[in-house]
């Protein structure tokens, strides 16, 4: 008896699949491709969300490009700006290259400006002292105010195994308060939120005191402190990449067992690190209230330490590349402000830092298309 064959219905399925294959090692050449494609992704994301509110992101956009860079004036604000976002940026980096998260960078800022006003407020130089003797010693200060709170973490770190993204955090709003202490109660000016202003010896010299001599520079507000923040890059940099420390430093941060068999003091490293880091951080502080607000007070920082982790991981902790991104940065504070004071900048910053983690994943993984065979399922 014949039988009548029954047709198998073919089930549609697209002609190509994502294939996720781990790399062994990225090219070189992926790891800038894939921050300037996560910028241009956050750019575009945060365009979206301004039209979808109802403002004009061609606009803003522009407005930030010409608020920021569009005169030699404006430019110079853009590198005062940048100039506390370099040095928290490096001491993100040093610290991130040994794996240590440090997320206190905020706290090691007000910190170091709280060591450099003890100089001047306390005081432990005279009011009459020259500028050659108040600044390196505020300088000094700042950085081992910084030093000793990145020192704390680092310690419960190497000795107790204590999470240091924990302690660095808390630590920032406990350094807050000591500020805010230290303005309210002890060096208050009228019961006002600031304490004295400087004394002229304790400013940080800007291009515009040598108006006279040169011109050009009538109006212009960089400070002494671009110069500090780009030895300092020059300095980890050379400490990162041609030391014997920045050699133990990268090996304890890619594989720490390696590192302790070859006999490499990873609780001395730590400490040390962790100790660079917030001195880097304590001499942001210092140049921010000696090179800008010439006195100490709540309001010094609009996120500088945390934006600093932005700029680190955008710039690879590639110390040298820091600077130009902070510059970038610099200019998104300075013109966003004109703009929206808390929404525009910190939207931008927040959407790039979420678009870096997630571009991440194309660094560790290939991911292609692949084209599958038409058989029925």
């Amino acid at each position: 008896m014949a039988t009548t064959a029954t047709a198998v219905p073919r089930r549609w399925r697209l002609p190509y699949r994502l294939q996720v294959d781990r790399r062994l090692e990225a090219p070189r050449w992926l790891s800038p491709l894939v921050s300037l494609g996560a910028i241009l992704v956050a750019l575009l994301l945060g365009a979206v969300i301004l039209e979808i509110v109802g403002g004009d992101a061609v606009a803003a956009y522009a407005h930030i490009g010409r608020a920021a860079f569009g005169n030699l004036g404006v430019f110079s604000d853009t590198l005062v700006k940048a100039t506390p976002l370099i040095l928290v940026g490096l001491a993100c980096a040093v610290a991130f290259q040994m794996k240590l998260w440090n997320i206190g960078a905020e706290g090691q800022f007000f910190m170091g400006a709280l060591g450099a006003s003890v100089v001047v407020l306390a005081p432990i130089v005279p009011i009459e002292a020259p500028r050659w003797v108040t600044i390196p010693a505020m300088l000094v200060a700042g950085m081992a105010f910084g030093a000793l709170w990145g020192a704390i973490p680092g310690l419960l770190k190497a000795t107790l195994r204590v999470n240091e993204v924990i302690t660095t955090l808390m630590l920032n709003y406990v350094a807050i308060s000591l500020v805010n202490f230290f303005v309210f109660a002890v060096w208050s000016e009228g019961g006002f939120q600031m304490s004295p202003t400087f004394q002229r010896a304790a400013w940080l010299p800007r291009l515009a005191d040598y108006a006279s001599q040169v011109p050009l520079f009538r109006g212009l507000t960089t400070h002494l402190g671009l110069a500090f923040a780009l030895v300092a890059a020059g300095v980890v940099w050379y400490i990162l990449y041609r030391s014997l420390w920045g050699f133990e430093i990268r090996l304890v941060g890619d594989n720490p067992r390696a590192a302790h068999y070859a006999g490499v003091n990873i609780v001395r490293n730590t400490v040390l690190v962790m100790m660079l880091s917030g001195a880097l951080a304590g001499l942001a502080g210092m140049s921010e209230i000696s090179g800008v607000v010439h006195r100490l007070q709540t309001s010094i920082s609009p996120g500088y330490g945390f934006t600093g982790i932005i700029i680190a991981w955008l710039a690879k902790l590639n110390p040298l590349v820091v600077a130009p991104v902070s510059v970038l940065f610099g200019g998104l504070i300075l013109a966003g402000r004109e703009i929206q004071p808390a929404g525009v900048p910190r939207l931008i910053q927040g959407i790039i830092l979420f678009t870096l983690i997630a571009s991440e994943v194309l660094l560790r993984y290939r991911v292609r298309l692949v084209r599958v065979d038409a058989e029925p399922a």
